[in-house]
């Protein structure tokens, strides 16, 4: 303390203040903080009109933490990691962590990470899981090293079975779901555990059993390999050790690449460490839920002689770091799924009547701008790098990330600021007809896409005696509360050469007011400024703006066995606008873009709409006579949220 007092300036000296030397160095603390994450690959250019361009950062987010330690604890030449999806849903938000996590390590290690679909499950895979999830590791700016498949071992995985069943570490079980659950302690696994009678049945026997299997006698749920771990072991508190199955029979076992070659299939449990052995895994990595599957992960390699203990020893290495997840919303894909196509309940009334309620679906698919899906967000408009950084900022570490969503809109909202034009969108537009503008004084002017300039370029802007203005901005009766447009009162209209003051307005058979008249107010300063569109170029446009889909935080702790969810989904989730208007520079923005997306960040148009929100043009319902757009996030934090 006495040190730090002699670096204090005398009072005389011309220097910084002692509270300007505070804020300095919080400035540099601050700065120093936020280099130390890169998970980001190469940065891509914004949307056009394109920003100027910052200094790289330097990628220290893998030398420091969880990640440098995870990769001391193999130090190996060649990283090799892999992301494993199974090709069952679209990804989440959740998964961009697991994304940027396994592609970042091997790059800032100069390695390579492969995708590998984890496609042991035919009942549930389709196509177009396959397809979009590599586009949206594509979308988010990584390239796979290569792809590869878990069926591509298809006979490998089952070799390698047969092989742990001669040496004695597996057995063919008949027992039922209800029966595997008791002798693994029952409903809370705290009883007693016992073995199963086939546990010690002699080794020919669950061989010809497996292949019986493997051949089409049993039916699904009629016959499993387990793994013979130890389930007996009093001291062995871990369930992944509790002789977990291998194989199972799949009914539906028609395969996308195997066609109808199998009638079982293999678990994730026995596939996935033995599938990183397969291609040579240096580092697997995945989510602390999977902290007590490191035990059983080891024990098959080690069973068959692909891994041997230690950080030098041969075989892949499994490491857990914290998930993310986001409050407020629904992860899940089975609850995902509820929304998206609806369900069907059945309930007893009060007179023990059960009726039959059907619950449609709550939004319009997986990519609705509502989810917290990848391809949902994409469609929002939300960057793929500002996704990135955010991600970036949260760190990496084995501890569970549960962050709040106007978390994220604050860092999406950060990005934006720095990256997007700004346009003039009215939402509810009543007309303003300026009656003392002569032909002559209409004007065309200039106005930069971003008024601090740190975007480049501009567009013009046609200012007529007709213009739009938003609803919300005109009063029939003033109030000293209310600084905008009301009767016998000026209000400015953004970079126009005069303010006008309102004389009188007309309404419809409803009351609802449909016109203002207007004359110029060139010499009074008024105390707001609001944005306009000219009538004579608007573009028409249906925005969307979106709340939370849910009244409650806690979604997940909804009853959804019986459809209560239902009575808890925000109606004003998205709010409509369907005669809004936009001035005609969106017309420059859409020029060199499709309304298609193509997997990159840059195809989709967004901009920040003056005193209103950060907007993107909708890629799917759009048209070129109909243009639709989607509220990406609000101008700043709602405080009623």
């Amino acid at each position: 303390m006495a040190d730090s007092a002699k670096t204090d300036p005398p009072a005389d000296e011309k220097g910084p203040s002692k509270r300007a030397l505070e804020k300095a160095k919080k400035k540099a603390e601050k700065a120093a903080k936020k280099a130390e994450y890169a998970i980001r690959p190469k940065e891509s250019g914004p949307s056009t009109p394109a920003t100027s361009s910052e200094p790289a950062k330097p990628a220290n987010v893998f030398a420091q933490g969880w990640l440098k330690q995870t990769y001391e604890d193999k130090a190996v030449e060649k990283v090799r990691t892999r992301f494993p999806p199974e090709p069952n849903g679209f990804l989440h938000i959740g998964h961009c962590k697991a994304i940027a996590v396994n592609f970042g390590f091997a790059k800032f290690r100069d390695g390579i990470c492969f995708l590998r679909y984890d496609d042991t499950n035919p009942e549930k895979e389709e196509e177009i899981y396959f397809k979009s999830i590599l586009d949206i590791i594509r979308w988010l700016g990584f390239e796979p090293y290569q792809i590869t498949y878990s069926s591509d071992h298809f006979d490998e995985l089952y070799e390698l079975a047969e092989k742990l069943i001669q040496n004695d570490k597996a057995y063919v079980c008949h027992c039922s779901r209800e029966e595997v659950n008791l002798q693994r302690g029952g409903p809370d696994n705290r009883g007693q555990r016992y073995a199963c009678k086939h546990r010690t049945r002699p080794v020919e026997e669950s061989l010809a059993e497996f292949r019986a299997m493997r051949d089409g006698k049993y039916k699904a749920g009629e016959a499993y390999l387990r793994m013979k771990q130890s389930l007996t072991d009093p001291n062995e508190g871990n369930p992944q050790m509790w002789d977990l199955p291998a194989y199972r029979v799949i009914e539906k076992n028609h395969h996308h690449r195997s066609g109808d070659r199998w009638k079982i299939y293999p678990t994730y449990d026995f596939t996935h460490c033995l599938c990183d052995a397969f291609e040579d895994i240096s580092h697997s990595m995945c989510t602390t839920e999977f902290q007590q599957s490191r035990v059983s992960y080891d024990w098959l390699l080690e069973q068959l002689d692909m891994k041997t203990p230690g950080s030098d020893a041969k075989g892949p290495m499994q490491r857990e770091y914290g998930r993310l997840n986001v409050g407020g919303t629904i992860l899940s894909k089975r609850r995902i799924l509820t929304l998206v196509e609806g369900t069907t309940v059945e309930k007893k009334n009060a007179d023990g009547i059960v009726e039959t309620k059907v619950i449609p679906p709550a939004v319009r698919g997986w990519d609705d701008p509502r989810l917290y899906t990848l391809v949902a967000l994409r469609r929002r408009g939300i960057p793929a790098q500002a996704l990135l950084k955010f991600v970036e900022e949260l760190g990496v570490s084995n501890a569970l990330t549960e962050i709040e969503p106007v978390r994220l809109d604050s860092s999406i909202r950060k990005y934006l600021e720095r990256t997007v034009p700004r346009q003039m969108l009215v939402l509810d537009p009543i007309k303003i007809v300026i009656e003392d503008m002569t032909p002559e004084e209409e004007a065309e002017f200039d106005v930069p896409y971003d008024p601090k300039g740190t975007i480049e370029g501009g567009r013009k802007v046609k200012f007529g005696r007709e213009v739009y203005i938003d609803r919300t901005d005109f009063r029939e009766e003033d109030s000293a509360d209310f600084f905008r447009l009301a009767p016998n009162k000026a209000v400015g209209l953004y970079n126009a050469p005069f303010p006008v003051r309102a004389t009188s307005f007309s309404k419809d058979e409803s009351g609802k007011v449909t016109e203002i008249k207007a004359v110029k107010a060139p010499g009074e300063k008024p105390k707001a400024y609001i944005q306009w569109v000219d009538v004579a170029t608007a573009i028409p446009v249906v925005a969307r703006q979106y709340n939370s889909l849910f009244k409650t935080e806690s979604p997940n702790t909804l009853d959804w066995k019986t459809g209560g969810y239902a009575d808890d989904l925000n109606p004003n989730s998205e709010i409509i606008f369907e005669h809004a208007v936009i001035e005609r520079g969106l017309k420059d923005l859409l020029k060199d873009r499709s309304l298609n997306p193509s997997g990159s960040s840059d195809d989709l148009v967004r901009f920040q709409a003056l005193r209103t929100a950060y907007f993107c043009v909708d890629v799917v319902d759009s048209r070129d006579d109909r243009i639709v757009l989607n509220q990406i996030v609000t101008l700043r934090e709602d405080k009623a949220k």
